[in-house]
């Protein structure tokens, strides 16, 4: 019986640990508080530790009980499985927080053209009628801003997005095109 204790601890911390991983990420992703990287790197650490405890018990227990050591291993591999998630994970992280993910609203009355996002990349959309948005992935390349140009009834305008930014300060942000300097970050 007591495989069985190793077996269903297995499972259930794998769940577990793969759910919760899960969830901070998603909630990252769609948040970008940085607080959740700090939780997340906890958690990495608090998950691994714990995952490699029972790991290492249920290889000691598989091979003192050769009757239930296949379901034994087959629960250490599902354990496992969490390793490749986990670096998933880390890298998805790491390519957010190297960007910054601007959704860019036109607030005016007017279609703009040739909106060019300026700084630490350079991007660009074609136009954005009123009241349209468009969100743009602009890689963050070490310590810039970032500002539009761009055409509204054939007159060029510029405004900044972001006074400062630099690698690691990756975010999701909106900013309404009306003309005004807005220095969010």
């Amino acid at each position: 019986m007591k495989s069985e204790k190793h077996i269903t601890s297995g499972k259930r911390t794998a769940l577990i640990s793969f759910i919760i991983g899960t969830l901070i990420f998603v909630f990252y992703f769609v948040t970008s508080n940085s607080d959740l990287l700090f939780i997340g790197y906890g958690f990495i650490v608090v998950a691994g530790i714990t995952n490699l405890i029972i790991l290492i018990a249920i290889l000691i227990k598989s091979n003192s009980d050769l009757a239930n050591r296949k379901r034994l291993l087959k629960t250490g591999r599902l354990m496992l499985i969490n390793l490749p998630m986990m670096f998933l994970f880390i890298w998805l992280t790491l390519l957010l927080i190297g960007n910054m993910r601007i959704t860019f609203t036109n607030s005016t009355q007017n279609k703009l053209t040739d909106i060019k996002i300026v700084g630490c990349q350079t991007e660009h959309i074609l136009e954005l009628k009123p009241n349209e948005s468009k969100t743009v992935w602009v890689k963050i390349t070490g310590d810039c801003s970032i500002s539009l140009e761009y055409l509204e009834n054939g007159t060029l305008k510029t405004e900044t997005v972001a006074g400062y930014v630099t690698s690691g300060m990756g975010k999701k942000m909106k900013h309404k095109i009306d003309g005004k300097d807005k220095d969010i970050i």
